[in-house]
């Protein structure tokens, strides 16, 4: 194989990679709150949009250093998912699981309004991070910065999640919390602290994804987040509902997916990516419904 085929796979991989981690990242976050509230949060799209118009209006305050709009854009994530969780969700907490669900889609379509009224419908641009698309050599090989930066900022974010969970007083109480949540009372911590801090680190998440989406695409616009979300929605499917696990692994493989059927396609048919890898999804869950790494327990209703 020549120096230019090796090329090709190299980059490809790391597109994978980067989409994959991206999915991944916002899975994880959807997972988390699924795992102990059984709700499926359709307004984390509005939490990485969000993020991504603090990152605009950082850049319309004269903060062009990304090393200063990326800790905003995260901080803004993690302050909007507990500003919905105490506003629009924690009211509804005891109500039927379908209410939930219509708050979540009630939120996400306000917020995406808000957006185009207060802002603009059309994309606005975000150039704080336009120097990490430039092209570094690791040995022989040609790769973006951005990709390496994204692969190592998910790595350590993921990592850092699982330390918090297993060895800090409140992770261990949000992974009793998605068991039986009678056991956090019985830890002595209150549910409403719980299930904030499940929320704040799902916008710490959706923070850290914004920031790589809004490096690829240098713009913002109020479906900012739709795309990314309904992709993680897909992987948490295929992981199994609550699964965190399931959720960064399938995360990882609908990216490496979504690149094969672009690589493998004739270019006449790259519209049809997003269908190709659907139906093959939806193949998947007619042979394993439950999703790949379903912890395969009961949820029930807790009483939280």
């Amino acid at each position: 194989m020549d120096e230019a085929g090796i090329d090709y796979q190299t980059q490809q991989t790391l597109n994978a990679l980067a989409f994959g981690a991206e999915y991944a990242l916002i899975a994880l976050g959807l997972a988390l709150v699924y795992s102990i509230m059984n709700l499926m949060n359709f307004a984390h799209g509005e939490i990485i949009s969000s993020a991504g118009y603090s990152m605009y209006l950082a850049v319309l305050l004269g903060i062009g250093s990304p090393w200063l709009v990326a800790p905003m854009a995260i901080l803004a994530g993690a302050v909007v998912a507990v500003l919905f969780e105490r506003v629009a969700f924690r009211p509804v907490r005891h109500a039927p699981s379908t209410t939930g669900l219509l708050t979540a889609l009630g939120v996400s379509i306000v917020v995406q309004n808000l957006f185009t009224l207060l802002v603009s419908p059309r994309p606005r641009s975000v150039p704080a991070f336009n120097e990490l698309s430039r092209t570094i050599f690791i040995g022989p090989y040609a790769v973006s910065l951005l990709q390496i930066l994204e692969l190592a900022v998910v790595t350590v974010a993921i990592g850092g999640l699982v330390v918090f969970l297993k060895r800090s007083t409140l992770g261990l109480a949000i992974r009793a919390a998605t068991r039986e949540f009678s056991t956090v009372r019985l830890m002595g911590i209150r549910a409403n602290r719980v299930i904030a801090t499940a929320f704040a680190l799902s916008g710490f998440l959706a923070g850290i994804a914004a920031i790589f989406i809004v490096a690829r695409r240098g713009s913002v616009d109020p479906d900012f987040g739709f795309q990314p979300v309904i992709k993680a929605f897909v992987a948490c499917v295929i992981g199994g509902f609550g699964s965190l696990n399931g959720a960064v692994v399938c995360g990882l493989l609908l990216g490496f997916l979504d690149v094969a059927i672009v690589s493998l396609l004739p270019q006449e048919y790259g519209g049809l990516t997003d269908a190709i890898a659907y139906a093959l999804i939806a193949a998947l869950l007619v042979w394993r419904p439950e999703g790949l790494l379903s912890r395969r327990i009961e949820l029930g209703d807790k009483e939280i």
